[in-house]
């Protein structure tokens, strides 16, 4: 790796706001994309948070991130040893002009003369040399006062991708050009015209700012998204390890990109040209294009068996996965869905998505296994006035004290050791035992124990519903 050649600090801004539903079903609104080991043994955000680290380029990370998804991006990150200088909450989704907003004044209130490199958390970068190579470039071009975006060197006509067109080169500092023109998706035609010449860019939302400049151009620009911004900061609260912004604030700020807002807009806006084997996985088709592929043009995860079938993508999380006769298909199976869908045509998963929102379905939404800050849990089977989950709670941990008022529990422990209150006792639990908790009993389930506590849940009453769960006490402050 080359050496730091900025002279100020530079603070990863990692963007995970965004729930993939073009990756449906392995994508769901609980568990999106950025969260899911999809191009290698890590996370997506595990991968991104790793590209900007031990090599002394970099600051500490600050994160920007849905609410709902704050406790598993915390433990993904301490995995990896990764220790955030914040997790920022975002209570309603409101675009990335208000998201490097809000990471421009917070890094401001320690550093103003800070630089902010903006990524999002959902993208892949296969060669990381070549990335941190256009990192420098653009920290020389941030540090001279520009805005500065990361154009990709076009591989092919992607009708998919914005584009950015190149203007004159700075005479200093070099490798970065101003920008002459951002340009919509385009028509296949447009888009080939656009490799042919040489001048286009893929628009990767990649970005780095130096804080002063971004946040004078925002009050140019964009002043409600900065004052909403600004105040949801300061009404914002301390929760944890999590800074939760304000809801009424935050929610009145404009939903725009910091494209639009800004880039657009400004005259300091420059384009560093970047070949970083780069994509933003935003269709099942990315994911066959940088695969590892067969003889016949497959790419296969999981249990898959592929018979006179070519060009395809086929994944499958559990079940064995049999393919005959198809061409140009993906396949991805879950344990609780199945799609199939033309290769050429995968950008319309969203609007099954949609569809299955809108009947009220719990597939957009969650996977069966469901993640919560103790651990997991994953139901098993349900039926009239009772439901059997299995639960895994990670060492050290605990549920919230709590009760239900239609529901009874019986747990069975299949292995490690459970703590449980139950009214005034506490009760150790040990391997093929069981304990019931009446309906209306407080009570808490804890791991003492130094492995995974996996234990069987049989509940049983007139309503079984998540939301029939009263916290008394919660070290999560969840209640």
């Amino acid at each position: 790796m080359c050496a730091m050649t900025s002279s100020r600090k530079i603070i990863p801004v990692l963007m995970s706001g965004g729930s993939g539903s073009r990756l449906w079903p392995m994508s769901r609104e609980l568990y999106p994309k950025q969260l899911l080991s999809l191009c290698s043994d890590k996370s997506m955000l595990q991968d991104t948070a790793l590209r900007v680290t031990d090599d002394g380029r970099f600051a500490a990370p600050l994160v920007v991130c849905n609410q709902e998804h704050r406790f598993i991006i915390a433990e993904q990150l301490r995995q990896i040893g990764c220790t955030p200088a914040a997790i920022v909450l975002e209570p309603v989704g409101r675009n990335t002009a208000a998201a490097c907003a809000v990471a421009a004044l917070k890094v401001a209130e320690t550093d103003p003369d800070a630089l902010i490199l903006i990524l999002p958390a959902d993208h892949m970068v296969l060669d990381t040399p070549a990335f941190l190579e256009a990192v420098d470039k653009a920290a020389a071009a941030a540090e001279s006062g520009y805005l500065v975006t990361f154009g990709i060197q076009p591989t092919g006509p992607e009708t998919g991708y914005g584009y950015i067109r190149r203007g004159t080169a700075l005479a200093r500092p070099g490798g970065a050009y101003r920008v002459a023109e951002f340009v919509e998706k385009p028509s296949r035609d447009v888009a080939q015209q656009y490799v042919d010449g040489g001048e286009h860019f893929w628009n990767s939302g990649m970005f780095l700012f130096p804080v002063a400049k971004l946040l004078s151009e925002m009050e140019r620009y964009e002043p409600a998204v900065l004052e909403a911004c600004r105040q949801a900061l300061a009404v914002g609260a301390s929760d944890l390890d999590f800074l939760r912004l304000d809801p009424a604030a935050f929610s009145s700020a404009p939903s725009t990109s910091i494209d639009y807002a800004v880039m657009e807009r400004t005259d300091a806006a420059v384009v560093v040209p970047a070949d970083l084997g780069w994509t933003d996985v935003g269709a099942w088709s990315a994911l066959w294009d940088v695969g590892a592929k067969d003889g016949e043009g497959n790419v296969t995860v999981g249990d898959v068996v592929m018979h006179e079938a070519g060009n395809c993508y086929v994944r499958s999380e559990q079940h064995l996965t049999a393919v005959v006769g198809l061409d140009d298909v993906v396949v991805v199976v879950t344990d609780d869905a199945v799609l199939v869908a033309d290769r050429n045509k995968v950008q319309n998963v969203k609007a099954v998505v949609e569809r299955l929102k809108k009947e009220g379905r719990s597939e957009p939404v969650s996977h069966r296994k469901v993640h919560r800050p103790w651990g997991s849990y994953q139901s098993i089977h349900a039926g009239d006035r009772f439901q059997v989950k299995c639960l895994t709670v990670a060492p050290g941990r605990q549920l919230s004290l709590q009760k239900h008022y239609h529901r009874a529990e019986h747990w069975v422990v299949v292995s490690g050791t459970a703590l449980v209150t139950r009214g005034e006792d506490q009760v150790m639990v040990y391997e093929n035992q069981s304990i019931y908790i009446p309906m209306g009993t407080v009570h808490r389930l804890e791991n003492p124990g130094k492995v995974p506590l996996n234990l069987i849940e049989v509940q049983s009453g007139s309503y079984l519903g998540e939301d029939d769960i009263v916290r008394l006490e919660d070290v999560y402050g969840r209640n």
